[in-house]
């Protein structure tokens, strides 16, 4: 029962870090009116909040494993309830990026946190179970910034409705220094540099890493930035259906997570073979959107949203990987080198489209047209193709150096200790 108590605390940490991180999504056309900008400007502020997310990653995971899981959290939290409180009063452009660094600094903190309290807490078998509960649920965020931050922004105005996001964000901070303990005994960890090394030299990391790379942009790139203006602007939906659509993925992904961790736990051999079934199919679903003559009907549409939901859960098993060929000494800078994968990935595709936009819309143009979307969204297949062939390249490099034994449990559907 403790241990749930540990995680429900953690997780809750991890929710409200979603929220403030996908507090933009719904305010992007706000924004682009109230500081000014164009669409590639626009793109700045959730390039500076996800390049310091992802450059963060290493330092905090090696941060991670020398404090905890605790401290780590409370300093997040603080840094996300200043960001969100600069960014409730900016008024330019300049502001709006330094609070959205802050809170990509605060924001890197939290999630790898979370994991840790997973693996020091939870038994190897029920890990991609319960690292596929954190990452979904914690979309619940996602998912509160979506239609409730519509209703606020035209309610109560941008001032207000940042403010609240700060003081929930102190809430949280208050919850995590109170009650979370960081594991139910003490470890030890190796010297930062050595443990960091070790990890990264291991080909199971770079799974991970790849892993995370392939699986999570697209659905990252649509929920955080560039999917209401595609479906507003571009395909002329009403903003509360494109709201309802960005939550129905957040849904789905709570849905089918613990379907993908089940998966995992049950076939650690297929882990990756599924991860490029859910490359394949978004590319696919992206594919009869892209090609659609005209505006794409909302069936259509509902069923890319329902493929892009399980970007995150494939994600997910890029962590998976982290914890089966890391001890628990050094999880954390494990975890944090496969966290940079997704968010490198997504900030390419963020600057891609957001260039191919203001390249293929006509100076005075009010915004930019379907045909512009559609060429924009097609930079995907790049990161796709490369990934793809990346994930490939070390699952057969993982395979080749396990020993036999291992491999053969593996194939078995035995999930074993951390290894490396």
């Amino acid at each position: 029962m403790r241990r749930h108590v540990m995680w429900a605390i953690g997780l809750t940490a991890y929710i409200i870090a979603v929220f403030h991180r996908s507090s933009l999504g719904v305010a992007g056309v706000e924004a682009t009116d109230r500081f000014g900008v164009g669409t590639s400007l626009l793109a700045l502020l959730s390039v500076a909040q996800l390049a310091v997310y992802a450059g963060m990653q290493i330092p905090v995971g090696v941060l991670l494993d020398r404090f905890g899981s605790r401290r780590m959290l409370v300093a997040g939290g603080l840094l996300m309830v200043a960001g969100q409180l600069l960014f409730a009063y900016a008024a330019d452009i300049g502001p709006a990026i330094a609070a959205r660094v802050l809170i990509g600094v605060g924001d890197a903190m939290t999630f790898i946190s979370v994991l840790r309290v997973v693996a020091m807490w939870y038994p190897p078998r029920r890990n991609p179970l319960m690292v596929q509960l954190t990452g979904m649920v914690g979309q619940l965020g996602a998912l509160s910034s979506a239609v409730p931050l519509v209703v606020l922004l035209r309610d109560v105005g941008w001032t207000a409705t940042f403010l609240g996001s700060a003081v929930l964000g102190a809430a949280a901070v208050a919850l995590v220094a109170v009650t979370l303990k960081d594991a139910p005994v003490a470890t030890t960890t190796a010297a930062a540099p050595r443990a960091l090394k070790l990890s990264w030299e291991h080909p199971g990391t770079r799974l991970g890493l790849w892993t995370h790379f392939v699986a999570q942009f697209s659905g990252s790139v649509f929920a955080l930035l560039w999917g209401f203006p595609f479906l507003t602007q571009g395909e002329g939906l009403a903003p509360a259906t494109a709201a309802l659509l960005l939550s129905l993925l957040t849904v789905g992904g709570i849905v089918l997570g613990p379907l993908v961790g089940h998966f995992c736990g049950r076939l650690p051999y297929h882990r990756s073979t599924l991860v490029l079934g859910i490359v394949a199919s978004s590319a696919v679903a992206w594919a009869v959107v892209l090609l659609w003559p005209g505006r794409a009907p909302v069936t259509v549409l509902t069923g890319l949203v329902l493929v892009l939901a399980v970007n995150g859960p494939g994600s997910m098993i890029g962590f998976d990987y982290a914890r089966s060929f890391n001890p628990a000494g050094r999880i954390g800078g494990a975890t944090g080198i496969v966290n940079v994968g997704g968010f490198v990935a997504s900030i390419l595709v963020i600057i891609g489209i957001g260039v191919i936009l203001d390249l293929q819309t006509p100076a005075g143009a009010a915004h930019p047209s379907l045909g512009a979307f559609k060429w924009a969204f097609a930079v995907q297949y790049v990161l796709w193709a490369f990934g793809a062939a990346q994930v490939w390249r070390y699952r057969r490099t993982t395979r080749r150096i396990m020993p036999p034994e291992h491999l053969a449990a593996m194939r078995r559907g035995e999930s074993l200790p951390a290894t490396g």
